[in-house]
């Protein structure tokens, strides 16, 4: 079998199209999945039930549900009780952030419960307020050590963003799919479909990277 390098040549415009939708979605997903997620960690190591109660429910479930299952939930469910329909890229954004806030929570949890006791007990000694010693003291310190796992979360999430194909929007995977639809050539549109995966993750990777090396010297 040879491949038609042509074609492949031809759909890298519109999958191009495809991949920016791709990288739009995830960047406003991360940015609100993380903010989120920061809130329900905060709340998870919280010494108040009335607080980490819901938090635990929430991370149990959004973690024990498939992405894909919250994505039809928020697209085709969500409108019944609105009464009125949601776009397919809101949906998307809706339902990638809540999946990403629930692991970053998790994540960051990890983070606060890693950093010395002594650290908390020495910032309230000094006549800070809880709130005060998370923000100044704890997190911080935390942000440090769980940046590597928020870089791993961000990749996953933006690989994950393929589920949003189902909802017919026209992201990168939603594309390949049109143009092979078209020409029945599968493997040609699939090669380059990866290949712009690739390229998107290992752009994320090193800007992780570059992260953590900044973070480093700031220590």
């Amino acid at each position: 079998m040879t491949l038609d390098f042509s074609l492949m040549t031809k759909s890298i415009p519109l999958l191009i199209q495809g991949a920016w939708l791709t990288v739009q979605i995830t960047s406003i997903s991360v940015l609100l999945g993380t903010l989120l997620g920061f809130i329900i960690g905060i709340m998870r190591v919280s010494h108040s039930r009335l607080l980490s109660t819901p938090a635990i429910a929430y991370v149990e479930f959004i973690r024990g549900t498939p992405l894909l299952v919250q994505i039809f939930l928020i697209h085709f469910a969500t409108p019944q009780l609105l009464g009125f329909p949601l776009e397919a890229y809101y949906s998307a954004i809706i339902a990638m952030s809540i999946n990403s806030s629930a692991y970053v929570a998790e994540i960051v949890r990890g983070g606060i419960q890693s950093i010395e006791k002594g650290q908390m007990e020495a910032a309230r000694s000094l006549g800070m307020t809880y709130g005060q010693s998370m923000w100044y003291i704890v997190l911080p310190q935390a942000f440090r050590r769980i940046l590597p796992a928020l870089g791993n979360e961000f990749i996953a999430l933006l690989k994950d963003s393929s589920l949003v194909s189902v909802i017919t929007l026209e992201e990168l995977t939603r594309k390949g799919q049109l143009i092979i639809g078209r020409t029945y050539k599968p493997f040609e549109i699939w090669i380059v479909v990866a290949i712009l995966y690739l390229i998107m993750t290992l752009t994320m990777s090193q800007l992780v990277a570059y992260l953590e090396r900044r973070a480093k010297k700031g220590d």
